[in-house]
């Protein structure tokens, strides 16, 4: 393990810090099937408890075997409300959206009766996204999966974003997004995202990160405090749930 002062963790894993444990997995399936294990133990705790369960799911390229193995859990999947953590301003049928990365690796199997919330629609404005986010969001998360990009940036919190600042303060479970000039960014500027506050009810945060170069910025994350300069901090920082990690080379 890369931490110098390694602890073992309540799951078998390494403590990187009093809140943070690491776990590393041989391969990417190894690694799928591990989180799809804590995502549904999660969720069945979660619906143990309440009538209903939410879980807010992130996009990019590297969750999706994970949820293509969580689809095929035996769960009550027709009391699980899923969300995104974040979205572009695409359509949620655009192949670039998160929504349609979600539908596609998530919604089938014994998934396939879960109760869907994209965040974009047609003929619905951008101010409308963001306060229809926010009124779902009244029913807090049981269940957040982060991800980290090579930016340190998480959600569509990006570092050196215009706004940072006030979208990590911000009170509102979801904010308004413009990552105008952030490479991490891509071509889709205008977005809307998760906050701390929309973070910090869920019950289990997980962060689910893979390759050599994530790995390595993961050392530098661990070693401070700062949202600002990395803006997946919050994952630990925001008060609440530990935050579990799980990586793969």
């Amino acid at each position: 393990m890369h931490d110098s002062h390694p602890h073992t963790g309540t799951h078998g894993g390494t403590r990187l810090r009093e809140d943070v444990e690491f776990q590393s997995f041989q391969d990417s399936t190894q690694w799928a099937w591990a989180a799809a294990v804590v995502l549904s133990a999660a969720l069945r705790r979660a619906l143990e408890g309440d009538s209903r369960a939410r879980l807010l799911l992130s996009g990019g390229r590297t969750p999706g075997p994970a949820y293509a193995a969580l689809a095929r859990a035996p769960l009550a999947w027709d009391r699980v409300d899923v969300a995104l953590v974040d979205e572009r301003w695409l359509l949620p049928d655009d192949p670039d959206s998160n929504a349609r990365m979600v539908r596609q690796s998530l919604l089938s199997e014994r998934a396939a009766a879960t109760r869907f919330e994209a965040i974009t629609r047609a003929g619905r404005s951008f101010e409308e996204a963001v306060t229809i986010a926010n009124m779902h969001a009244a029913r807090p998360a049981s269940v957040v999966v982060l991800g980290m990009g090579e930016d340190g940036h998480v959600a569509s919190l990006f570092p050196g974003m215009i706004g940072l600042a006030d979208a990590l303060a911000s009170p509102r479970p979801y904010v308004a997004v413009d990552a105008s000039g952030c490479p991490g960014a891509g071509a889709w500027t205008r977005r809307v995202s998760l906050t701390p506050a929309g973070l910090a009810p869920a019950e289990t945060r997980l962060l689910l990160i893979r390759g050599a170069r994530k790995r390595e910025l993961l050392d530098r994350v661990m070693a401070g405090d700062d949202p600002m300069e990395f803006p997946v901090r919050i994952a630990f920082t925001t008060p609440g749930a530990p935050l579990r990690i799980l990586w793969c080379p």
